[in-house]
């Protein structure tokens, strides 16, 4: 594990019950904060990569850091022939994101990116609705995440709400999650506009709000709206329309995404949404066995476990993993599409050029 942060310890817990890994090594700069973690969950504690890469018994590496650091960290690791599970967003631009994907090539290593909420049970409803064709082709997809971050957020530690510290705000942050399942749900995009903007965080240099319009590929349109901004925190929902007329959507966040090593209780990701001809009844039931589920093995941890779990497989059995880092890649396509459409006020074409 490199960066032994909030979020490490949710990857850590997520090591202990899974079958055919454990935590062996744990890097970080602040030799202190390294030691308690490793001590904690019984791993080794390095201050040099270098060093944790160069142990025999160091088969994979999580990525924990911050944002801008991925690339780096990758990079290195790939080339001792680590294979790599990154945290989101893979990367803080393309060409980060490509010479991390090249390094991985390179040297014949896996490289996945966290995307858990793919997990999500409502969330495969709706992609296999979508694969079914119960909604006809997808013809408009919504993102809107609305939710809060308060000043002791941004005081947990000295990177956040800064551009070189986090690479973004609002879009890097916390809609990474809700922008990759929207293109996973309605396919290749092919334009953006949009806009952005810190409108009630004088605190921070990064936006807290943005708004993006996305022509996709297939000929569907979609909206983007997302925001730190209000307080209490209302939700994240994505929603699907299809041609047939039928409508299919997952609610991901009640109230303000939950802060990985931080929230203690998060309302369960459920479907908010079904109007498929015959299935609408349905509903009521899903929404009950979803909460009935996360109240006993919290959404926090579970699905971490769960994708862990896959990449574990995909190196032994030596398949692709669920989320490769082709996957994320195009989040990171979509986030810097999104800073350059407000940047220039105007329409950004796929794929982007330099």
């Amino acid at each position: 594990m490199v960066g032994p942060g909030k979020v490490a310890h949710t990857h850590a817990q997520a090591l202990v019950d899974l079958p055919g890994a454990h935590l062996t090594a744990v890097c970080g700069r602040n030799e202190e904060r390294t030691a308690a973690f490793a001590a904690e969950y019984g791993a080794r504690p390095f201050t040099d990569l270098a060093g944790a890469l160069n142990d025999p018994e160091v088969r994979a590496v999580i990525l924990c850091t911050p944002h801008p650091l991925h690339a780096q960290d990758a990079v290195q690791a790939a080339r001792a022939g680590k294979h790599l599970l990154v945290e989101k967003p893979l990367a803080v631009s393309l060409e980060d994101a490509d010479r991390m994907i090249a390094a991985a090539r390179e040297a014949g290593v896996k490289l996945g990116v966290v995307s858990q909420r793919r997990l999500y049970e409502p969330v495969q409803r709706v992609k296999a609705a979508i694969l079914a064709g119960k909604i006809g082709r997808p013809v408009l997809g919504t993102l809107s995440l609305l939710g809060w971050r308060g000043p002791e957020y941004y005081a947990m530690d000295a990177w956040r709400g800064t551009w070189a510290g986090e690479g973004g705000g609002v879009l890097v942050n916390q809609a990474v999650h809700g922008l990759d399942l929207l293109q996973w749900f309605m396919g290749p995009v092919a334009e953006v506009s949009g806009a952005w903007a810190n409108l009630n965080h004088p605190g921070i240099e990064v936006e807290d709000t943005a708004v993006a319009t996305l022509r996709f590929a297939g000929g569907a349109v979609g909206s983007v709206v997302v925001s730190n901004s209000q307080n209490p925190g209302l939700w994240g929902r994505i929603h699907v329309h299809g041609e047939n007329g039928a409508s299919v959507g997952v609610q991901t966040d009640g109230g303000s995404s939950f802060v990985a090593g931080v929230t203690q209780a998060v309302e369960p990701p459920i479907n908010d949404l079904w109007t498929v001809p015959g299935e609408a009844h349905l509903l009521p039931a899903w929404q009950a066995g979803d909460r009935g589920r996360a109240a006993h093995q919290g959404v926090m941890t579970h699905y971490h476990r769960l994708q862990i779990g896959d990449f574990v497989a995909a190196i032994r059995e030596e398949r692709e993993s669920l989320v490769p880092g082709e996957e994320g890649r195009k989040t990171v396509e979509l986030i810097e599409a999104i800073y350059r459409a407000g940047r220039e006020h105007a329409a950004v074409p796929f794929p982007l050029g330099g």
